[in-house]
């Protein structure tokens, strides 16, 4: 039994069953004992693998959109470019050499990290010790100073704790987790109804919500409506709000029990881009998109940047090239260089771009309104 499983026993038999946010929140986040607090999850060695890690193309493309963006923007002398959950800061410093090409650019950013992990955050300023630019890291979105901002977001809103309501006994309950018998994690529902919510759905249905992700996209919309700037979030997930349950476990690459080993395994859950949009337009500002993560990479010119690196590479590097895009913008199950089975992100994974109200569609947006 691991620390924060013996740990999470005694919540429960001191309180009674916790919330599934709760459970979330602190399998992944307790400050000694959480998910991520105490490893680099990332990689053939860790749990599971992001764009970033899959080609520095991803990294590129998202630095020279923001540098598009802040020339649309009026080219403000000062500018916040902040990543949420940075992981290796692998995205960031591809995105930093790509957007040196405009100078001006590079002269007006100062760099602002949201991460929470002490583990990652030492990998972060490995990678970005020679950036050129100032980093500065935060534990919240609230510290990050005043005034312009692009910010990025790539694989952060999935990782935010969920509740769960089930349709039971024609009332909506709270789903918790508690205990058998025998001293294993199990899922329950509260007893009490929740009046709050008034869908009409068929007995067993289930609501997901994710309560910080709305909390985070109103705070982030707000700056952005009144201060200027963007905010570009890339996540799996779904376009319209609906019925059913995500909630996912990963540990080696592999989907596991999510209430097995409590900060062993990464949970997650897709995110709902009609909830971030709501939270968005509360807070006045506008919003485009869900586009495709595959249709926004085409767009910004993935196909034209793979055919330059492999002029330069060996036959080796350019099927690494051509795997990559594939699985990048691709929809399709397919097989890497390595023969091992790769899922394509390029419809599961989608776009958002929340910006100042009056501002244009920015490149990869344009087909779709606010």
């Amino acid at each position: 039994m691991s620390a924060l499983s013996a740990h999470l026993r005694e919540l429960i038999a001191q309180e009674g069953p916790l919330t599934l946010e709760r459970f979330m929140a602190l399998a992944l986040g307790h400050p000694t004992m959480g998910y991520y607090m105490t490893r680099d999850p990332l990689g053939l060695e860790g749990d599971f693998t992001t764009a970033p890690e899959i080609s520095q193309m991803f990294g590129e493309l998202i630095g020279l959109w923001a540098a598009e963006t802040w020339v649309a923007m009026g080219a403000p002398q000062e500018l916040r470019l902040v990543e949420l959950g940075p992981g290796r800061g692998t995205l960031m410093q591809d995105a930093l050499r790509a957007a040196s090409v405009v100078p001006a650019f590079a002269k007006a950013i100062d760099v602002h990290l949201v991460e929470t992990s002490p583990a990652l955050s030492r990998v972060q300023r490995t990678s970005l010790a020679h950036a050129g630019v100032p980093v500065t890291w935060h534990g919240g979105v609230e510290t990050i100073p005043s005034g312009p901002a692009i910010v990025i977001a790539n694989e952060f809103f999935d990782a935010l704790p969920v509740r769960h309501y089930m349709k039971n006994e024609g009332a909506w309950r709270e789903r918790l987790v508690g205990l058998d018998n025998h001293g294993r994690f199990i899922f329950g529902l509260s007893r009490m109804a929740e009046p709050s919510i008034r869908a009409q759905a068929p007995e067993g249905s289930v609501i997901e919500i994710c309560p910080a992700g709305q909390q985070i996209m109103n705070v982030l919309a707000g700056r952005l409506a009144t201060q200027g700037g963007a905010a570009l979030i890339i996540d799996y997930g779904y376009a319209q709000t609906s019925l059913g349950e995500t909630l996912q476990a990963l540990q080696g690459h592999r989907f596991v029990d999510p209430l097995a080993q409590p900060g062993e395994a990464d949970l997650t859950a897709h995110v709902d881009f009609a909830a971030l949009t709501r939270a968005a337009r509360a807070a006045g500002a506008q919003v485009f998109g869900p586009v495709s993560q595959g249709a926004l990479l085409t767009a910004l010119g993935i196909f034209d940047r793979a055919r330059a690196l492999s002029r330069r590479a060996n036959a080796a590097q350019t099927a690494q090239i051509s795997a990559a895009v594939t699985r990048l913008v691709s929809s399709e199950v397919g097989v890497d260089v390595d023969g091992g089975r790769v899922d394509g992100m390029g419809s599961l994974f989608k776009a958002l771009c929340v910006m100042a109200p009056g501002m244009a569609a920015p490149a990869g947006f344009e087909t779709v309104g606010p």
